[in-house]
């Protein structure tokens, strides 16, 4: 059994979904293991990961909107704005998606669906430096 551990920098442009799989792909096709598991950790309390469709952008508009009415930003709304308006929505709407993805790995490879794609989900509307975490284990 093998494993290796890498951190990815992905810049995002503000609020939004960044696709991340190519250089996730890349990397894990780099180590050399077969058949494994991947962790994918997003170390960060206002950005979080999911996997969705990548296919059609009106599905990643239609989770924007959904996101905006299920946690709206809304000034005087919430206690804690130390950050502006945008703070605590951000932080809900990563309560209420995944900081940590778990992959299977075949044939060197993460095992994604034909129309699936992992994703960055940035909660803040100004660009940010995030940190992903990749831990990958097999043989």
């Amino acid at each position: 059994m093998r494993q290796a551990l890498h951190r990815l920098t992905i810049e995002t442009r503000g609020k939004g979904l960044t696709d991340i799989s190519r250089p996730i792909i890349d990397w894990t096709a780099s180590q050399g293991i077969e058949t494994g598991l991947l962790t994918v950790w997003c170390r960060h309390t206002s950005a979080s990961l999911t996997v969705q469709e990548n296919a059609d952008p009106t599905v990643r508009a239609d989770i924007l909107r959904f996101f905006e009415t299920l946690v709206p930003e809304a000034a005087g709304r919430y206690a804690h704005e130390d950050e502006g308006p945008d703070d605590m929505p951000a932080h809900l709407r990563t309560m209420l998606t995944e900081t940590q993805l778990s992959i299977p790995v075949a044939a060197g490879r993460p095992v994604f669906g034909t129309w699936q794609a992992l994703y960055l989900f940035e909660h803040r509307r100004r660009p940010h430096p995030r940190e992903i975490v990749l831990h990958l284990l097999g043989e």
